[in-house]
């Protein structure tokens, strides 16, 4: 019995490790689907593009964003991302647009972190020196915000040592 176990074990780590490989080199991202090909999203073929067509929003209704990264007590840092006319929605991520919600994207120097869906998150192993911190805010259908053309983000600047 503890044989097959062993087997079994192998097989999953192998497997998983060949499955993630064949899956990174298709362009495959790990955040509900793959921005690599539009043919992916069916009669949305336009889909993929949408991710980088802002949708520009009155300065009236404009959400407000701002970040707070600080020192974690044990280790890496804390982003606090704080909003205003902003709800994060993400019992309705990839869904319509909702005026008004939505979720973050998190960026380090520039590098997409992944999604946000919340007012916190744990950054472990950020690289050492001057880094930049960035949140911008996106739609329910991922396109980002902007007011006047101008992206909705905010940044700050820390030094990791």
């Amino acid at each position: 019995m503890s044989r097959s176990l062993s087997l079994f074990a192998i097989g999953l780590v192998f497997g998983g490790g060949i499955g993630f490989v064949i899956a990174a080199g298709n362009g495959v991202t790990f955040d509900g689907h793959d921005h690599g090909d539009p043919a992916h999203h069916g009669a949305d073929a336009d889909h993929a593009m949408m991710h980088d067509t802002p949708l520009d929003v009155p300065a009236a209704d404009a959400p407000q964003l701002s970040i707070m990264v600080t020192p974690d007590p044990v280790a890496g840092h804390n982003l606090h991302v704080m909003t205003g006319n902003f709800t994060f929605s993400p019992e309705r991520a990839s869904l319509a647009n909702v005026t008004g919600e939505g979720h973050a994207h998190v960026y380090i120097n520039g590098e997409k972190q992944g999604r946000l869906y919340g007012p916190w998150m744990h950054l472990d192993d950020l690289p050492k020196g001057e880094v930049e911190v960035k949140v911008t805010l996106s739609t329910n259908d991922h396109r980002p915000l902007a007011v006047n053309g101008t992206p909705v983000f905010a940044a700050q600047m820390i030094t990791v040592e």
